[in-house]
């Protein structure tokens, strides 16, 4: 069970109950100009990885404050480190003032998660059985059966520009993805722990069972270094990035893996990625409901197994964009349970802003949110089950007859914005079945779109 202390969080939610009265009409909202910073102390723990420290940081420049509450620069820096190895060191930058005319986005990325959650591909139609991963279940197996070790060395960096129509814009970046994947040791999570703690031995979990069987090939089993060359066009109406309350964002982009650049000719493809979102304005400046509609599939090639949770986008809100299944695209679901050669998926959320204020002053607004999600995989990876001769292996342990279809969620959460931008965000959903797991609570940063 993984607890987070965010004290500042804490604060400023006190704050905000105490500073409401001051709040009730947006004209009171001070302009900044300047460097402001937002950070927050990263403190947590979880039973198999152990402690987590560290902070992050976010700088946002408005220059003189006629563009507020537009900034001319975005840093993001953060530094987390789990006692037994995971961690997060993540330098993000974001400027449309850096060369004139284009905006410039980059990202440099160690990340580093010792239980990275794998299930096998194609939704329901892999088994997930929960009792397996349960200490308190008579069935239990272990908490790392369906993990594997993934380290994860990335950069990219993207330039957009607006076409003569203000409202079109195009894309085009490069990404270096550099994956380094083992099975979960076990014994050094296990260094330090209560004998009742400990993690039981399962010979690799469930990833070196799909080695075994031949479902993941030996050249992809340990991961691979990738370059990613995406090109894309964008359609932008949004009255404000980071929460808008009205208007609409779409992006259609395609990611080529060339052979030349490092994947092999083996795994060379390309995939297509379509996000939709959408912002109505129910009551102004205070409630709106939004949505978010997306798609990705591989147009031709072979994706290797590790870059099939990988979800294209234009902007990365937080240090992954992975799944389906999590914080970053259904919450609630497990992370990583719906894996497939093409997936859908859709979000729809009630934004309600109901508290205005001034804080160390600083401009600030809660924000309470009531969301639903669901995917499902829509082509397939081409799975055979297969046939062993192996004493206690059971093909409906792993593989299940019911067909692949909608995943869903739902959940609550609340926002905690300073100067418009910098979003302190925490989520709590529930899947719809256990299938998917029972519950997520999420506590980062920024509105999920």
């Amino acid at each position: 069970m993984r607890k987070y202390i965010l004290l500042t969080a804490m604060m400023l939610i006190i704050a905000g109950v105490y500073a409401q009265q001051t709040a009730d009409d947006k004209k009171n909202e001070k302009i900044k100009s300047g460097w402001n910073v937002g950070g927050l102390p990263v403190v947590a723990y979880d039973t198999d990885l152990g402690f987590e420290y560290g902070a992050l940081v976010n700088l946002f420049h408005y220059g003189d404050g006629t563009i507020y509450p537009k900034y001319k620069h975005n840093v993001y820096a953060e530094v987390s480190r789990f006692t037994k190895g995971s961690g997060i060191n993540r330098l993000f930058y974001d400027s449309k003032y850096v060369i004139p005319g284009l905006r410039v986005t980059a990202d440099l990325s160690y990340l580093t998660d010792k239980m990275y959650d794998f299930y096998g591909f194609n939704g329901y139609e892999s088994v997930f059985n929960i009792d397996w991963a349960d200490d308190q279940s008579a069935d239990y197996r272990s908490r790392a059966f369906y993990k594997y070790d993934r380290k994860l060395l990335r950069f990219t960096t993207d330039l957009q520009g607006k076409l003569r129509n203000e409202k079109f814009g195009w894309v085009a970046g490069i990404g270096l993805y550099d994956f380094k994947i083992d099975t979960v040791d076990v014994n050094k999570l296990n260094k330090g722990k209560d004998e009742a703690d400990k993690l039981p031995y399962v010979g690799g979990g469930l990833y070196q069972r799909y080695i075994n069987w031949g479902l993941i090939g030996d050249d992809e089993k340990n991961g691979g270094f990738v370059t990613y060359l995406k090109v894309g066009a964008v359609f932008d109406t949004r009255d404000n990035e980071p929460n808008p309350m009205k208007g609409m964002w779409t992006e259609a982009v395609i990611t080529y893996a060339p052979s030349f650049l490092g994947i092999g000719s083996k795994y060379q493809h390309a995939k297509l990625s379509i996000i939709h979102r959408q912002y109505f304005t129910l009551v102004p400046e205070r409630l709106s409901f939004v949505y978010r509609l997306g798609y990705q599939g591989t147009l031709f090639g072979t994706c290797p197994f590790y870059l099939q949770p990988n979800m294209t986008t234009i902007f990365l809100r937080g240090a992954t964009n992975e799944g389906l299944g999590g914080a970053k695209s259904l919450r609630g679901i497990i992370r990583n349970r719906v894996v497939g050669d093409g997936i859908a998926y859709g979000n729809f959320e009630m934004r309600w802003k109901f508290a205005r204020f001034h804080f160390i002053n600083q401009n600030f607004y809660l924000s309470l949110n009531a969301f639903v999600d669901g995917g499902q995989v829509v082509k397939k990876v081409d799975v055979s089950v297969p046939t062993i001769n192996e004493i206690g292996y059971n093909p409906t342990d792993y593989f299940s007859n019911e067909k692949e279809k909608l995943h869903t969620s739902w959940g609550l959460g609340l926002r905690i914005v300073m100067n418009q931008n910098f979003v302190i965000a925490v989520d709590h959903g529930r899947a719809m079945t256990k299938d998917d797991g029972l519950s997520g609570t999420y506590i980062g940063l920024n509105f999920l779109f």
